[in-house]
Order: C-alpha cells, then sequence, then structure tokens
C-alpha cells in the first residue's frame, strides 16, 4: 500500500489512478499527515467463461441448458409487434 500526500495526488492523478489499476495496489492519500482517502482497484467482474452450454444441431439453437424449450416456428417468421 503506497501513501501519498494529496497535493502530489492532484499533481499527477492521472498517473496514479493508472498505476493503481495496472497493479492493483492501493494507494492511500494523506492531508497533514492524516489519512483521508483510499485509492482502490476495481474488482474484476467474475468470468462467465464456461458457465453455460449451448446445444446446437446444424447450426440451430436447440434448447438450454437443463431446460426444454417450446417453441412455435410460425412465432419465428414474424417480429413481434410493439
Amino acid at each position: 500500500m503506497r501513501t501519498v500526500s494529496i497535493s502530489e495526488f492532484k499533481s499527477k492523478c492521472l498517473g496514479m489512478v493508472d498505476e493503481v489499476a495496472r497493479t492493483g495496489e492501493t494507494l492511500v492519500l494523506t492531508k497533514r499527515g492524516r489519512e483521508v482517502a483510499r485509492v482502490v482497484p476495481v474488482e474484476p467482474p467474475a468470468s462467465l467463461l464456461h458457465t453455460v452450454e449451448v446445444l446446437v444441431s446444424d447450426d440451430e439453437l436447440v434448447a438450454p441448458t437443463g431446460e426444454a424449450w417450446d417453441v412455435d416456428r410460425a412465432d419465428l417468421a414474424e417480429p413481434p409487434s410493439l
């Protein structure tokens, strides 16, 4: 955890924010020697990789994982009216 004065942060904030994002290290801001704020990296979003299985037959979607669909092909011919 790096500590800098609020005046130094003010003059270099864009670079310091980029550094927090790149390194993942929290930045503590001080005013007259007292901690007043923290700049923390954002948690990366949870990955959805490998959480969905799609069943395909002849390039057509068959069903989502674990659930059967009941779709009438006539419903697919025209877009729904608003």
